[in-house]
């Protein structure tokens, strides 16, 4: 192959170590990220439990308009939290495939390199 081809080689050698730092710069970043919301999660996921709990105490002390009104609020509240619940999956989700694709195109250079 002469000069061509470890040049060739060097240069998906580089390729490589670069797109496996970035791959794991971002994975380092989005577990950092799933870290942080799952944390702020947990934190506050009582609170809709907690907030229903304060609304089936007061409701019955309230005119039936602000009682409903106040039923409204509370189920606008549990679309948040099965909103932010989503959140946590679609970055755990996220996290693991970036992991998966990391890991295949780790192997797919490795292959490349090892059979020419």
């Amino acid at each position: 192959m002469g000069l061509f081809g470890r040049n060739h080689k060097k240069i998906i050698i580089e390729l490589h170590k670069k797109s496996e730092d970035h791959c794991k710069e971002i994975s380092k970043e989005i577990d950092e990220m799933l870290d942080d919301l799952k944390t702020e999660y947990d934190e506050n996921r009582e609170v809709v439990q907690e907030f229903s709990t304060f609304v089936d105490e007061i409701k019955t002390k309230l005119s039936p308009e602000d009682a409903k009104k106040l039923l409204a609020f509370s189920s606008k509240l549990n679309k948040v939290k099965r909103c932010a619940k989503k959140g946590v999956e679609a970055m755990r989700e996220l996290a693991r495939d970036q992991r998966k694709l990391t890991s295949e195109t780790r192997m797919e250079y490795e292959e490349y390199l090892y059979t020419k």
